[in-house]
């Protein structure tokens, strides 16, 4: 990108609003009544997304393999997200890293302004040094996955990770910090969307769930497991997929009791190679569905327009 575009709405410390004590929000934080959770239909209690265990995925039982791959690909294929347990991550590090961070948003406000990024960015804190051990070992799960996304598709193994620029991809974490909202059935505290990038790993509070994704005409609430994380599909593996994977909406709810804290692990393409769908995966009866683009771009393009749903991605398909 020449020039770092602005980001459409102002940068609003919320948790100082949920701090006063007020109790009513702002009216700009109010959302349309036909997206508010309180009005949006939820699934029954007992719908959750999947729940996919990858102890015996590098182990000597072919046929247990082939059954996780299998949960895998309908996974991606049917729901866009999926929790993974057994997944070779530290247990002690998953909760010691959201404990680090939870202790920074609970500091006084003077220690966090200290890190405190510019509007000119994507995000409301800058996230100081990443813990290199969790940041390398989720590298590390997000490879692994890649391979078995990749396999699912009917390629080599490292063909989708060599599409996002082999081991030169960009990888980076969020930090989400929910604090109390005394009106929680007006607002969300993050609209409806779909990840720009390639793969999310999410790292949910232990205590409070929020995260709903959509299926069908519903909103889930995911709950979490415990040492579980929550995958999902970006549009990035939806466009090289050629729409096989698919992205999904999600959003994220609020809490008038219940602070609520996320640690969001986002692994993308090199920023400055043009993604498309690959040409193994096009065909006479089944086109290319977007143009080649940049993440670089695609990430200026949805910048300007704000979460919109998946209404981003759906413009860039090809008339067919």
């Amino acid at each position: 990108m020449n020039k770092l575009q602005e980001w459409p709405e102002p940068i609003v410390r919320v948790q100082s609003l949920s701090d006063s004590g007020g109790p009513l929000i702002p009216e700009r934080y109010v959302k349309p009544v036909l997206e508010r959770p309180s009005v949006s239909f939820s699934a029954a209690n007992d719908v959750d997304i999947p729940i996919i265990d990858l102890a015996g995925l590098y182990g000597d039982d072919h046929a247990l393999r082939a059954t996780i791959l299998d949960q895998i690909s309908i996974a991606c294929r049917e729901w866009g997200f999926f929790q993974v347990i057994n997944h070779g991550v530290s247990p002690r590090l998953m909760d010691h890293a959201r404990e680090v961070w939870r202790e920074f948003f609970l500091s006084p406000m003077e220690v966090k302004q200290a890190y405190a990024n510019t509007p000119k960015t994507y995000e409301g804190y800058g996230s100081r040094a990443v813990l290199d051990e969790y940041g390398k070992q989720l590298v590390e799960l997000c490879g692994r996955l890649m391979k078995v996304l990749s396999i699912n598709l009917g390629l080599g193994e490292e063909q989708l990770q060599n599409a996002f620029g082999g081991d030169n991809i960009g990888a980076c974490m969020r930090v989400n910090f929910y604090p109390k909202c005394p009106q929680p059935g007006l607002t969300l505290g993050l609209s409806s969307h779909s990840d720009p990038g390639g793969m999310t790993l999410l790292l949910p509070d232990s205590h409070v769930p929020g995260l709903q994704v959509r299926r069908d005409e519903n909103w889930i609430t995911v709950k979490p497991v415990p040492h579980a994380f929550i995958v999902n599909i970006g549009d990035q593996i939806q466009v090289l997929s050629n729409a096989t994977f698919k992205s999904v909406e999600h959003r994220v709810m609020v809490n008038s009791s219940k602070e609520r804290l996320s640690l969001a692990f986002f692994y993308n393409p090199k920023s400055d190679i043009p993604i498309e769908p690959l040409k193994e995966l096009v065909a006479p009866d089944r086109p290319p569905l977007y143009p080649a683009m940049t993440f670089d771009e695609y990430r200026l393009f949805i910048r300007m327009r704000g979460p919109c749903g998946k209404s981003q991605v759906e413009s860039l398909k090809s008339p067919r």
